[in-house]
This record gives structure tokens, C-alpha cells and sequence, in this order.
């Protein structure tokens, strides 16, 4: 919607994951360096945690897209709740093997066929597992016995675990000794600093032909970076927003004051889930007064209230209130002269009595 009012080539801040859009950060560049010594290994598992919106997928993508098919034969699986009994028809769909009707043993030795015969067409097998966290302990250990796979002093497959932080406990388990001693680097991706935030912003504009318009200022990417965090999916949404909200207000500059503006709407919408539990405490309408100064003594149920708010046309009912302002001035007019009237009566006729 704002990209032909700034000139942009397209959306600057999409939050699916595209390669095209990779920032270089320290702590990116450091993940990529350790998945690019895995392969170099061909051996073994890499492991890379990092927070929900830190870019591990994006990461992923972005290594997927350098490798050479003619030499890796590469499978990208993304874990839901899978328990060891369905994990390796997963790794065998994602190679694309045929594992249908087939039993525990046949289907590891159709596995094992695969691997073997990409080994001896000179090319190697990587499996790379995202959203790692979600795995069972059993199904991670299935894993495990994959890379137990070898032909003469090579070994036929190579994994990479890609996960949220708790992945990192499910590893310090007693049962995840032998994994453990598999794996031959292991990094963090944390968020970035407030120097790649900006710096992250400018990269994602700069994709799509940005040249200056809008101007960011040095407070706006301040507010950027506070209200993230750092962490690059809630960048990507924040600006996103405020993009927009620019646009719409026919601005050309983010000030500090529209990235708070945005970020408080943002953050009150958060809260419209709770006005839904508010209304199934209290079904119905409130019965007293009471119950409504109950409700609005609750600072949670009142910022509920002030989000609902938020989002109604004000426009509408501005003119809706602008209509009954006219409406009560007119009734207090009429009932100012009846009042009038009644008084000039009640005192001719008291003077009338006065007189007799």
C-alpha cells in the first residue's frame, strides 16, 4: 500500500523469511560461519538456538540458497510435535523416499540405501531440522542413530538442529549424552544492538530502491530498537506499521513520537484477547453501577476498554455526538422559555392576589 507513495520497489519489512533480505550481523554472520564449517566437516550435528524471531529460518534459507545441489542433496524438515515413530518418515519424505506400508527396518534400510548411493554419486546428504525444540527425546535419539550411517570412514549424513532456546535443555538431559558428544559446534543467535537495528532497517529499505524517503530519525530508530528489542521478526512488524501509519498520515519523516504512536496501538491490540475473557467472567450486560467501577478499577480490564476504543470510527460517532449536542441544546432552550414563562405566570398571578 506505501511502497509506491515512498518510491520502494516493494515491502521492505515482509515477515516471511526471504533470503534475498539476509542481514550480515555479527551474530548472523558467526551462525553462517559455524553451518558453513559443518560442511566443510560432513560430519556429525551442528546445533544454532536462538529466540522466536531471532531469524534462524531466514538463516536457513539463506545457506540453502548457496549450496550447490550438484554437490549437496540438502532436505529442510520443520518439526511440529513429532515422537520418534513418525520422525523417520519425515527424513524420508523430505529426501523424497518412498516409505509408505513400509516397517521400523525396512524403511531404515531404504534410508540407508539412499544415503548410500548419494555418497557413491560423489555428492553428500545434509538434514537440516527447524523448530528442534519441538522434538521428543525419543525422536531426537532416532536422529542420532541416523548419523551412525557410514560407508568405509565416511560418514552418509550430515544434521543440522535449529531451534528455540529450550532445545538447548532438552540437550543437557542424561539421555542426550550420546548426541551431545556428536555434535561439533553449537551457537546462540542472539538479537541485535542498537547500532544493528539501524543498520538492519537501512539494509531492509535499501532492497527495494530506498533513497532517503522516509527520512528515519536518530530518536525514531531509537524507539525502533527499544520497543524490539532487537529481535528481527518484531522489527520487521513495527516498521512495517509504521510505514503505514506515515503514509496515511501523508508524512515524510518517522519521528520518535510516531514510532511510540504506533508501538502503544500495537501493544493495545495485544490486549483484545483479554476483553474476551472480561466478557465471559462477566456474561451479559453489568447489572449496577458497582460492577462497572469493579470493571474500570481493574487496570487491565480498563486499558481493554481504552484499546476497544482505539479501534471504532471515531468520525462516525463524532458527528453522531455533534447531532445530540444540537439536539440538548434545543430541548434546554425550549424548556429555559417554558420554565421563563411559568415564572412571569406564577407572578402576574401573585401580584393580581397582592392587589385584592
Amino acid at each position: 500500500m506505501y511502497e509506491a507513495y515512498f518510491g520502494l520497489r516493494g515491502k521492505p519489512f515482509q515477515l516471511n523469511p526471504d533470503p534475498s533480505f539476509f542481514y550480515g550481523s555479527r551474530g548472523h554472520r558467526r551462525a553462517m560461519a559455524y553451518l558453513e564449517y559443518g560442511l566443510h566437516q560432513n560430519e556429525g550435528f551442528i546445533v544454532v538456538t536462538g529466540e522466536v524471531g531471532a531469524g534462524k529460518t531466514l538463516l536457513v534459507r539463506s545457506l540453502l540458497e548457496k549450496l550447490d545441489p550438484g554437490k549437496i542433496v540438502a532436505a529442510n524438515l520443520v518439526s511440529t510435535q513429532i515422537d520418534a515413530d513418525d520422525i523417520l518418515r519425515l527424513v524420508a519424505a523430505s529426501f523424497g523416499i518412498p516409505s509408505k506400508h513400509l516397517s521400523k527396518s525396512d524403511l531404515l534400510l531404504a534410508i540407508e540405501a539412499f544415503l548410500v548411493s548419494t555418497t557413491a554419486s560423489g555428492k553428500r546428504a545434509l538434514l537440516i531440522v527447524d523448530e528442534a525444540q519441538n522434538l521428543t527425546q525419543r525422536a531426537v535419539e532416532e536422529l542420532r542413530m541416523l548419523s551412525n550411517f557410514q560407508l568405509e570412514d565416511h560418514a552418509l549424513l550430515q544434521s543440522f538442529l535449529v531451534g528455540q532456546p529450550e532445545f538447548r535443555s532438552i540437550m543437557q538431559s542424561p539421555e542426550m549424552v550420546q548426541l551431545r558428544q556428536r555434535v561439533i559446534a553449537s551457537y546462540h543467535l542472539g538479537p541485535l544492538d542498537v547500532a544493528e537495528t539501524q543498520a538492519y532497517v537501512e539494509h531492509r529499505l535499501g532492497c527495494v530502491g530506498w533513497k532517503g524517503n522516509p527520512a528515519f530519525e536518530a530518536e525514531a530508530l531509537k524507539g525502533i530498537f527499544d520497543h524490539s528489542q532487537g529481535i528481527p521478526r518484531r522489527i520487521n512488524a513495527l516498521c512495517d506499521r509504521i510505514m503505514l501509519a506515515a503514509f496515511l498520515s501523508d508524512k515524510r519523516q518517522i519521528s520518535a513520537e510516531l514510532v511510540e504512536q504506533v508501538a502503544t496501538e500495537m501493544s493495545e491490540e495485544q490486549v483484545v484477547p483479554a476483553a474476551r475473557q472480561t466478557e465471559a467472567a462477566v456474561p451479559g450486560q453489568l447489572h449496577s453501577g458497582g460492577d462497572l467501577l469493579r470493571l474500570l478499577a481493574d487496570p487491565e480490564a480498563s486499558r481493554t476498554l481504552a484499546g476497544l476504543g482505539a479501534g471504532y470510527d471515531t468520525t462516525r460517532f463524532e458527528d453522531r455526538l455533534a447531532l445530540l449536542e444540537r439536539t440538548l441544546s434545543t430541548t434546554l432552550n425550549a424548556l429555559s422559555q417554558l420554565i421563563g414563562a411559568a415564572e412571569q405566570r406564577i407572578d402576574g398571578e401573585g401580584k393580581e392576589v397582592a392587589s385584592k
